[in-house]
């Protein structure tokens, strides 16, 4: 079948009237919906939609952009021009390429109920979400904001060498951030789910975790400095992760801005460790049958048992090292260039329960929270944040600790990885179970 957008860009492919030049279209329309509850009130609710023609012509090795959101014949032709005069006036690069066609896999990604749900239910289900965590304990004294959201979307991706491809898709999220009190100290909870199924999503869940990890925390204190072993849960691994993603791609190794340059076929991590990015995970937020400029989607293993296999490519980054594109060409919007990036990313898991982690820790943290994670260097590898948790005493939970601090390097934390969980969990595209980790600086009293 083909869809309304993927008809729009054959259609700019068709106006486009060139003989020497290399054009790609890619069209994207997008509605989205985001409500924000507090109080059983709605504070927020806005609804988005909008339709927009990303052009990219490649003359001779020089790249020119365009966009419109105008949809008529005159603006389309205009906006060709613009990106093909972009292109004229820009440096020649070799490894400029567009992509080819090759067989796409077909990926079901829109449930039809979706469109047919009213907002009212989905008012609905944020408002239970706040209800969930507000009666899972007396001590829960705030629910700072209580969301849903979802989006829906169209693509459409055409090019002069025959791609030719549509995909349509949606899902659905909802969040929510809980304070819970007592004894003049305050402690914050987050808890996040998303699906392509709106009935899967479970209000209860996701506002009884954020009050859970409120609560849990209450009377948190310090301990001293040490060195010890710590569980990372798994939205904390997951931001490891997302820090390390960038450094993965090839676009970054060829940059010089990545602790993995140079480090291909090479042991860099533990051997309990595979990273595995891929396009094609049932159900995951990244999946597409193709990436942003038309290459089919597929598994990619980047750490097997520890072994740097590969980087992540674009078709750019690819003719560079004279390889295939791993399918991970992304751009922000319809607006935005071309660059490298991760789809469904996550750490793949083992066999053993989180409980059991901890019961074989004589004495550590399990690591819960996180702040700073931002100011971790890509390129060094170097880390030093804030850190919060739970203390472990002869393998049970003996006391919640904040006003801690970890620091590190990265590539020393993946190397001294010893057990990876069995509860793997996507925040987004991004995902990972708990992962127990030996020798790490607490920095307390």
């Amino acid at each position: 079948m083909t869809l309304e957008m993927q008809e729009l860009a054959q259609s700019v492919i068709a106006l486009a009237e060139t003989a020497n030049q290399e054009i790609e279209v890619y069209v994207m329309s997008q509605k989205s919906l985001r409500v924000e509850v507090s109080d059983g009130q709605v504070e927020t609710l806005r609804e988005a939609q909008q339709t927009g023609v990303g052009i990219r012509v490649i003359d001779g090795g020089r790249l020119g952009l365009a966009f419109t959101t105008n949809l008529d014949h005159v603006s389309l032709k205009d906006t060709i021009r613009l990106a093909k005069a972009s292109a004229e006036s820009a440096s020649a690069d070799e490894y400029n390429v567009l992509p080819s066609p090759k067989p796409v896999q077909s990926l079901d990604l829109l449930d039809p109920a979706m469109a047919a749900i009213p907002v009212d239910q989905k008012i609905e289900l944020a408002k239970a979400v706040e209800s969930a965590a507000r009666g899972y304990d007396s001590r829960v004294t705030k629910v700072r904001q209580s969301t849903y959201s979802d989006g829906f979307y169209q693509v459409g991706i055409c090019n002069t060498r025959g791609v030719d491809v549509g995909y349509e898709g949606a899902y659905a999220a909802a969040s929510v951030l809980v304070v819970a009190e007592a004894n003049g100290q305050a402690e914050m909870g987050w808890s996040y789910d998303f699906s392509r199924i709106f009935h899967e999503l479970n209000p209860t869940c996701i506002g009884q975790e954020a009050a859970r990890k409120a609560v849990e925390m209450l009377g948190a204190g310090q301990v001293e400095t040490c060195r010890v072993p710590v569980i990372l849960a798994p939205d904390v691994a997951t931001e490891f992760l997302e820090v390390l993603s960038p450094a993965l791609t090839a676009e970054a190794v060829q940059k010089g801005k990545s602790l993995f340059a140079d480090k291909l076929g090479e042991q860099v991590g533990s051997k309990v460790l595979t990273l595995i990015d891929t396009g094609l995970m049932p159900q995951g937020l990244a999946t597409a049958p193709v990436d942003d400029e038309g290459v089919p989607s597929r598994n990619t293993t980047i750490l097997d048992r520890g072994r740097l296999e590969t980087y992540l490519y674009n078709s750019y980054s690819a003719a560079k090292d004279k390889v295939e594109s791993t399918g991970n060409g992304v751009r922000a919007s319809f607006k935005g260039a071309i660059t490298t990036g991760p789809r469904n990313f996550y750490l793949k898991p083992g066999t053993m329960a989180q409980a059991d982690m901890i019961g074989q820790i004589k004495r550590g943290m399990y690591i819960t929270n996180v702040m700073g994670m931002h100011t971790a260097n890509p390129i060094s590898g170097e880390f030093s944040v804030g850190a919060s948790g739970l203390w472990i005493e002869d393998g049970k939970i003996a006391n919640p600790v904040r006003g801690v601090a970890i620091a590190g390097n990265l590539l020393d934390l993946l190397q001294h990885a010893t057990v990876v969980g069995s509860d793997l969990r996507f925040y987004g595209s991004v995902g990972s179970p708990s992962l127990l980790v030996e020798g790490i600086t607490i920095s307390g009293e």
